[in-house]
């Protein structure tokens, strides 16, 4: 049974963490270096402007459930648990400032120190991969005396509430993340998260450090991309709303998890061909749509990484199994494994390629014309007999999944060097008894 949990920070994270926590029964001490914050709360006043805050606030204050001080030690000695919510500034150059951070760590330290029993200290100030172990537990170890692990434990938490929602956020999230090493935390969270209904999801610190950044970002994105189309669509004479309407009721395809996962570039006779006709269209208009402007430079940009991946390995002998832009089909018109070919070609590579999905003589129309424009001379590099391509290979570059796993696995040699392009199911991974490298994970 928890005896309580202290939070650190009275800003928008803190608060609703705290009086979310205390609405739900839990003794919450909240700790804050401005005194006019902490007595705010102890007059049972929030001491941010959001949404119920105030309400659940004088609900646990009346309950003698929540209080406030400035006291960082007595509030680590009547908890088992410390939430640190202090923000995380960005400097001018971009750089996070976490000065406030390790403030905080410091005073929670000095707290754990005087304490018989374990503690646990969760960071839910959203930084950066790695931070968690490279600065949180080294300064509290330090402060302290002690050693993370056996003495206390460190967790990452993230939060994903906005303002003006945060308290609905809050009591209602997609799912609760729990970044533990240790099994101490990862109980303690979810003893604490128990009236949870939607998924608790337990991963590593570093892990769950990255899925608050990967949430921001693309929002973020997503923003941005409704945004352009909207600017674009209103300079078209085009009724944004039907139009994004219609876009967002596909949820098989446009909103969901499809096209989210690390791959390679996207190529084919749409998605190209459709963003330069769309950006051409909008310099014409005298618009500047910097997001859809980059993403074909950044489709490149992947490219260039396979190309990278494939001249470190200081060999010069390259099966690539795979030429359509996808598997399962013949198309290879502004396929991505079509350009690594040329620009290996044009590195010295020598190269020879399987797919059992292309034949040059099937090839009519667009898809003959564009290969026979970009590599002319393409035909004296197909094979059709896989054993064949492997065998004189020191490299093998997977740009296709039609082919038996383990039928390859077993032409593999020990000294092989497999490049995974289209990730792979892990089981399916060719990592055996050769090095294995994927281009983005």
């Amino acid at each position: 049974m928890i005896r309580g949990v202290s939070v650190f920070g009275l800003g928008y994270v803190g608060s609703v963490t705290a009086a979310c926590l205390a609405h739900k029964g839990l003794r919450v001490m909240c700790v804050d270096v401005n005194p006019t914050k902490v007595q705010m709360l102890e007059s049972g006043r929030s001491p941010i402007v959001e949404a119920r805050v105030d309400e659940l606030v004088a609900e646990s204050r009346s309950a003698c459930r929540l209080h406030a001080t400035t006291d960082a030690s007595a509030a680590v000695a009547a908890s088992d648990v410390s939430f640190v919510c202090v923000g995380t500034p960005g400097l001018a150059s971009g750089k996070q400032d976490l000065t406030d951070i390790q403030n905080v760590l410091r005073e929670i330290a000095c707290g754990i120190a005087r304490k018989k029993s374990p503690h646990v200290v969760v960071l839910r100030s959203t930084i950066l991969p790695g931070t968690t172990q490279s600065l949180a537990v080294p300064c509290l170890e330090e402060a302290s005396g002690l050693k993370a692990g056996a003495d206390f434990s460190v967790c990452f938490n993230p939060e994903f509430t906005r303002e003006g929602t945060a308290v609905e956020d809050f009591l209602r999230p997609p799912y609760t993340i729990i970044g533990a090493e240790e099994s101490r935390g990862r109980e303690l969270l979810r003893e604490i998260y128990g009236w949870i209904d939607s998924p608790i999801i337990e991963t590593s610190v570093r892990v769950a450090e990255m899925a608050k950044y990967l949430s921001n970002v693309f929002h973020a994105v997503k923003v941005s991309f409704g945004n352009e189309m909207g600017t674009l669509c209103k300079r078209l004479g085009v009724d944004t709303e039907e139009a994004m309407k219609i876009f967002m009721s596909d949820s098989i395809l446009n909103i969901s998890p499809k096209y989210l996962s690390p791959g390679f570039a996207f190529g084919g006779s749409c998605l190209p061909k459709d963003l330069r006709a769309l950006t051409y269209r909008a310099k014409e208009l005298d618009l500047s749509l910097p997001l859809l402007e980059s993403v074909l430079p950044s489709n490149h940009k992947h490219i260039d990484r396979a190309v990278d991946l494939i001249v470190a390995s200081k060999k010069n002998k390259i099966a690539l199994l795979g030429l359509s832009f996808k598997s399962g089909t013949d198309d290879l018109r502004e396929s991505p494994q079509v350009q690594l070919t040329k620009r290996l070609l044009g590195e010295g590579f020598n190269i020879r390629i399987w797919d059992p999905d292309v034949s040059l003589g099937r090839l009519v129309g667009s898809n003959q014309q564009f290969i026979q424009q970009y590599i002319p001379h393409i035909g004296a590099l197909l094979a059709s007999d896989l054993n064949d391509v492997v065998a004189g290979a020191d490299v093998i570059v997977i740009g296709t999944k039609s082919f038996k796993r383990e039928e390859l696995r077993s032409y593999l040699r020990p000294e092989h060097i497999v490049i995974d392009l289209v990730n792979l199911d892990k089981p399916s991974r060719l990592n055996g008894s050769t090095t294995y490298e994927g281009i983005c994970w």
